[in-house]
C-alpha cells in the first residue's frame, strides 16, 4: 500500500484508494451513530395504528402535529371495521390501535381520552327534526340505517334500545358511515352517528333532541400487553397526553393517557 518515493513513503494508487474508502467508512459509522441516537430518541423511526372507520375522523387531527414535530417518523395507520381490527390486535399486526368499543382480557391495555357522543339524526325536513324533544318510541316505526353487527356505534345504540325496552321495525345495514350520512340527506332514513363525523362533514341533516340523547361513548387508545412499543409509538402517546387540549375542544376530552404512559 506504500512505496518509498524520493526518499519517503507514499501511498500506491491503491493505497491512496484505501485510505479514501477507510474515511468514508469512518463517515458512515459516524452517520450511523447519528442514526441510532434519533432512534433511541424516538426522532427516527416507524409506526403503526389499527383504526376502526369512525376514528378517521379524530386521527388526522391528532397526527398531524405529531409530524410536525417529528418529521422523520413514518406513521402508518390501517382503517377497517371494528371486526377486521379486532383481528389485527389478536395478531398484534400494530403497535397502538383506536377503539370506541375496546376488547377486554388480561392482554389489552387501554385508556380513554376522547368522548365520543352519539347523536340521532334526520332529514332536514323530518317531522322530528322540528320538534323540541322526541321520545325514542316515537321512532320506532322510522327506517334505521344501521351499521354491520359488531360496530361499536351499533353496539352502543342496540343497548340503549334493551334499556329502553324498545325494537325497531324497519333497518336497513350500511357499512360505511359516510354512505349513511349521505343517505339520510337524501330521505332514506334515520341514523345514530358519531358527533365526529358530523363535525368533519358538512352534513346536510338535521340532529334530533331525543330524550336520553346523546349516548355516551368514548375514544380509546389500546396497546397489546404482549406487544413492546418502539419508542416512536411511545412519544405519540407522550406527546397527545401533553397536546390534546390544543387539538380537540375541551368539552370532548376525557384524557387518561397518563395511566397508560405508567405501564411503559
Amino acid at each position: 500500500m506504500l512505496e518509498l518515493r524520493e526518499g519517503s513513503y507514499k501511498p500506491t494508487f491503491v493505497g491512496t484508494e484505501l485510505y479514501h474508502a477507510a474515511l468514508d467508512a469512518l463517515t458512515r459509522f459516524e452517520d450511523f451513530d447519528g442514526f441510532l441516537s434519533d432512534a433511541a430518541r424516538g426522532n427516527k423511526g416507524h409506526f403503526s395504528i389499527g383504526v376502526v372507520t369512525t376514528a378517521q375522523y379524530v386521527l388526522p387531527r391528532l397526527l398531524s402535529p405529531y409530524a410536525q414535530q417529528y418529521p422523520a417518523v413514518d406513521v402508518t395507520f390501517n382503517i377497517g371495521n371494528r371486526g377486521s381490527v379486532l383481528q389485527r390486535f389478536e395478531n398484534q399486526l400494530d403497535d397502538l390501535y383506536l377503539f370506541s368499543h375496546p376488547p377486554t382480557g388480561d392482554h389489552v391495555i387501554s385508556r380513554r381520552f376522547l368522548r365520543n357522543p352519539l347523536v340521532l339524526i334526520a332529514p332536514i325536513h323530518h317531522w322530528a327534526a322540528q320538534r323540541d324533544e322526541v321520545d325514542c318510541v316515537e321512532l320506532v316505526d322510522e327506517r334505521f340505517l344501521m351499521r354491520e353487527p359488531g360496530s361499536a356505534t351499533r353496539m352502543v345504540f342496540e343497548n340503549f334500545l334493551r334499556e329502553q325496552n324498545l325494537q325497531l321495525h324497519n333497518t336497513m345495514q350500511i357499512e360505511s358511515n359516510e354512505v349513511i350520512r349521505m343517505s339520510v340527506e337524501n330521505g332514506l332514513g334515520l341514523a345514530v352517528l358519531s358527533e365526529h363525523t358530523l363535525a368533519q362533514s358538512q352534513a346536510r341533516v338535521a340532529q334530533i333532541k331525543v330524550r336520553n340523547f346523546p349516548l355516551n361513548s368514548h375514544w380509546y387508545l389500546v396497546q397489546h400487553g404482549d406487544r413492546r412499543l418502539p419508542v416512536t409509538a411511545h412519544n405519540f402517546i407522550e406527546f397527545m397526553n401533553a397536546h390534546l387540549t390544543e387539538w380537540v375542544e375541551e368539552k370532548y376530552i376525557r384524557n387518561e393517557l397518563a395511566v397508560l404512559l405508567g405501564n411503559q
